[in-house]
């Protein structure tokens, strides 16, 4: 069974989003899976330099929709570059990265395709020779096993951290541009300026060093305590959402369904019992550590290393010893 694996990646003044590498894996795994080739799509404009990037992954090829109407994302434009060259090449599986600007356009593209839709993706295998995708439901209570319907193509978007861009693999795909119609395909709307969401604002996703707190660390007044070890392991303080809506931390820091969901290379959970909503949000971590007294907590089933203790004492303690192995 042969399929051609469209990636559509996301950008921002010519820097590839993290996502999109996760997404590229995606892409590598679902087509040796499939016996088929994973090919890389990028829409902007001044390209080149990250067309070259995409390039060096072990890829079929890399097809770039370069026009100064693509500069400035409009769900309109983008959903017509895509529709037109989707048509055109014929991918049985095109995967995104599922973010604001792909849930903006996505549902639309599909509809104008008349293609089957998975968003939110967070793994796949492949069962009597079909696809069978598993997406969070009901606010990441349960997961479902979705297989589409009808020839093709589908469209999957891929929620952060369910693959890894750790595990790429490399190789040359050459740069292939997408011949299209670009004066044809007329603006939705005009763009008059960006703005940054909230001034301050921090970005978790990026942030390699995460500790997280829960409602277990008793009350605002433990917080300083929290963000010593998060400075002594040159991290960011994050919490789940009982810490949010008691008003211990500002909403930019919550991770879970609800909030943000990161994949950093260290994840440390204290006093977080590991309610499914916010597990959605950083089991993808690539080592994830847990302090809770409670040894039955459900964050210690997906925990790499876990502490059965109270934090009050387990926390000074560690930050204490970081300290001191910085000062040797």
């Amino acid at each position: 069974m042969s399929a051609k694996i469209w990636i559509v990646l996301q950008q921002r003044d010519g820097k590839i989003q993290k996502m999109s590498w996760e997404a590229v894996r995606a892409g590598q795994t679902l087509a040796a899976d499939l016996g088929g080739t994973a090919e890389a799509v990028l829409l902007g404009s001044g390209m080149q330099e990250a067309g070259k990037e995409v390039g060096q992954g072990s890829l079929g090829s890399v097809h770039v929709a370069d026009d100064e109407s693509l500069a400035v994302y409009t769900p309109g434009r983008f959903a017509k570059t895509l529709e037109a060259a989707i048509a055109t090449a014929r991918p049985d599986y095109v995967l995104f990265p599922h973010t604001y600007q792909t849930v903006d356009f996505l549902p639309g593209l599909a509809q104008s395709l008349d293609a089957a839709l998975v968003p939110e993706a967070v793994s796949f295998e492949i069962v009597d020779g079909s696809v069978v995708w598993q997406r969070p439901v009901l606010g990441g209570k349960m997961f479902a096993s979705v297989r589409a319907k009808g020839p093709g193509p589908v469209l999957v978007s891929l929620q952060s951290g369910a693959f890894s861009a750790d595990e790429l693999e490399k190789g040359s795909a050459p740069i292939e541009t997408l011949s299209l119609d670009f004066a044809a395909m007329a603006p939705d709307r005009e763009i008059l300026r960006i703005e940054e969401a909230v001034g301050g604002e921090v970005d978790l996703s990026q942030a390699p060093v995460i500790v997280s707190v829960g409602r277990g660390i008793g009350d605002a007044e433990k917080i300083p305590i929290m963000q010593e070890l998060a400075d002594a392991l040159g991290g960011e303080l994050g919490a789940s959402r009982p810490v949010i809506d008691s008003g211990w931390l500002p909403r930019d820091r919550q991770i879970g369904s609800s909030g943000q969901t990161v994949t950093p290379k260290l994840y440390v959970a204290a006093g977080i019992s590991g309610a499914i909503q916010h597990l959605v949000g950083m089991k993808g971590s690539q080592v994830i550590v847990a302090i809770n007294k409670d040894a039955g907590a459900p964050i210690f089933n997906v925990a790499h290393y876990g502490i059965v203790g109270d934090l009050h004492e387990v926390v000074p303690a560690v930050t204490a010893a970081l300290k001191e192995a910085s000062e040797s």
